[in-house]
């Protein structure tokens, strides 16, 4: 079968699927919603580990919190929640709101998330009715395999058809352009090549940027506390996520507490500046990331570009002073390494935070550790970003979580700065179109023109 119509025939699959869906109730759609997302939850361990083998990266613990814990903050967020045939009355204004599948979706996924990507992405597009066709990444596609089965089954179980949700069992390039092309609208959480296949794929894509999250210490928090959150956060599955911090802004008056305080958490700290240029030459060898080191230890790092560090060494902290095209070490790293600085005042981190933003990773997300209302709307006026965390740990909050309002996402849009066409997290509403009722008010009052121009 030649690819086009391997992938035709996907779609029609879904959309018969879909179309026997759509005409589910709410309660009925929601029972297929909880299905996958419980039994990914169930299965969660195994997954973890299928991820680890089979993509030699990240953490076996972590991604067994990534699978639970998306799950979890998933269902808990959309249970309750209308999603089908009239959602909202605004009576002031006359308008009543019914949402509308969009129909079958396209969503290509990561390496670095091939089972939590797939299920929240499959439950937000079941949740407006629709189906979806997952094409998983080259290196993780036994892993993304084994997660749509396993949601499969549990959308037989429930009596709701199975072509809901499928795969591409053996992805390529093609077949991923394909699927992006021939569905109703897609969802690109890979590199940025598939994110830029998707915006040319000619239907309505919903993107990521890259992140190179920025960390801002204030004068007035608790350094042992930030130390913990950010070491936690830098840590978490060896630092893969977009939504680790890459860069810790701290004031000169508190860099060496700050410093000792994150040595306490596991940190190798780095620098005198052979070493510095060390790290630098080996980890962006002709300033781009070297591949051998994402998703992997900060021991393996070190080995790797030729540093010696104690065994229990969780990540490297590395000290840095320019910021921008100037510091490659001011970029993403996508493992478990986080560059140091210092400022003198609010005004010069917030500055040096753009900068680096400006470089690498502007529309994604900051964190900011302040308990100065000011401080922080401040530095979230200024700096290009679509998510300011204040006092979280980056990694779990950015994403959405039980202690933040963010709706709980595999997919951050990083907006106009990101060259995306959204700014927040991607969530069900986004994946189904809204018609507008609109009644006429009676006896509304027109202002005149008078009224209208007044100043």
């Amino acid at each position: 079968m030649e690819a086009k119509e391997y992938v035709l025939d996907l779609i029609q699959k879904g959309r018969a699927a879909q179309q026997e869906f759509e005409k589910y109730s709410q309660e009925d759609v929601d029972k297929a919603v909880r299905a996958i997302g419980k039994i990914i939850y169930d299965n969660g361990e195994m997954l973890a580990k299928m991820a680890v083998e089979e993509t030699r990266m990240g953490v076996y613990e972590d991604k067994i919190k990534k699978n639970k814990g998306k799950a979890k903050a998933v269902w808990n967020k959309l249970k309750g929640v209308r999603s089908r045939g009239i959602i909202e009355y605004v009576e002031e204004e006359g308008i009543v709101k019914v949402a509308k599948p969009i129909g079958v979706i396209g969503a290509v996924s990561p390496t670095t998330n091939p089972t939590m990507t797939p299920m929240q992405n499959a439950m937000i597009a079941l949740k407006g009715a629709n189906a979806i066709i997952v094409g998983p990444h080259p290196r993780a596609k036994k892993t993304g395999v084994e997660t749509v089965r396993l949601m499969r089954e549990a959308l037989k179980s429930v009596g709701a058809p199975e072509d809901l949700i499928q795969i591409i069992p053996e992805p390529t390039v093609e077949l991923s352009g394909l699927l992006m092309s021939e569905c109703d609208a897609c969802i690109s959480t890979g590199g940025p090549g598939m994110v830029k296949a998707a915006y040319k794929s000619g239907k309505p894509a919903f993107g990521v940027g890259a992140g190179n999250v920025q960390t801002l210490v204030d004068l007035d928090v608790d350094l042992a506390e930030v130390a913990k959150k950010v070491a936690t956060s830098r840590t978490y599955d060896n630092g893969v996520l977009c939504t680790c911090e890459q860069c810790v802004h701290v004031p000169a008056s508190k860099h060496d507490e700050l410093v000792e305080e994150l040595v306490k958490q596991g940190a190798y700290y780095i620098s005198k500046p052979e070493d510095v240029e060390t790290l630098r030459k080996g980890l962006f060898p002709d300033g781009v990331i070297n591949k051998d080191a994402v998703g992997n230890s900060a021991v393996f790092i070190a080995k790797l570009v030729g540093l010696e560090v104690p065994e229990d060494t969780r990540f490297l902290l590395v000290e840095i002073e320019k910021s921008g095209k100037e510091e490659v070490l001011a970029k993403e790293k996508l493992c478990p390494v986080l560059a140091i600085n210092s400022y003198e005042t609010w005004e010069e981190a917030v500055e040096k935070a753009v900068t680096n933003l400006k470089n690498e990773g502007a529309g994604h997300s900051s964190v900011v550790h302040s308990n100065t209302k000011e401080h922080v709307e401040y530095a979230a006026d200024l700096l290009p970003v679509s998510r300011v965390g204040v006092n979280m740990i980056g990694s779990s909050g950015l994403g959405g979580g039980f202690d933040n309002g963010l709706n709980p996402t595999a997919t951050l849009g990083c907006g106009t700065w990101g060259n995306n066409s959204l700014s927040e997290n991607l969530w069900w509403n986004h994946l189904v179109n809204i018609a507008r009722i609109a009644y006429v008010i009676p006896g509304k009052p027109i202002p005149t023109d008078e009224e209208i121009w007044a100043e």
